[in-house]
């Protein structure tokens, strides 16, 4: 049986639900939105707590990857990416949970071959470019004295 564009575009149409554009783009703003206001939250938190404003960055970054480690452990984190899209997609909180998630998906191979070994499965090509392009644009400022 052989199937022209057309007819395949059709099928695929008839067989795959519409996008609901509108309202994904709600759901990741207000989820989104939801996730740094509970960061600014914290930051005040630790503020009021007697900290400096550089510490209490530090501390809402070290809280915001834990709980969103934890969640991720949990199955919680993945549920809440299912209906919020991009908006749990906030850096730190992604990248922490692309980090978490295979190591939960492979934690019945062991902790060295299962958890440590697909841990950075995902992040690990984010981690070795991310390292090698911030050593070579240091070496250009350093070259060039641009700093």
């Amino acid at each position: 049986m052989t199937v022209s564009k057309d007819e395949y575009k059709t099928m695929s149409d008839k067989a795959s639900p519409p996008t609901k554009h509108v309202k994904n783009m709600v759901m990741a703003f207000l989820v989104g939105g939801g996730i740094c206001t509970l960061g600014q939250a914290f930051f005040h938190l630790y503020l009021y707590a007697g900290l400096d404003e550089k510490s209490a960055s530090t501390f809402v970054s070290i809280t915001l990857i834990f709980l969103s480690a934890l969640l991720t452990a949990l199955r919680i984190y993945d549920n809440l990416a299912k209906h919020a899209g991009a908006g749990s997609l906030v850096p730190i909180t992604g990248f922490a949970n692309s980090i978490v998630s295979p190591a939960m998906e492979f934690k019945n191979e062991g902790y060295v071959v299962g958890i440590g070994g697909k841990m950075f499965v995902i992040a690990g090509p984010v981690l070795v470019y991310g390292t090698a392009a911030s050593i070579l644009y240091g070496l250009i400022l350093w070259l060039f004295h641009l700093y």
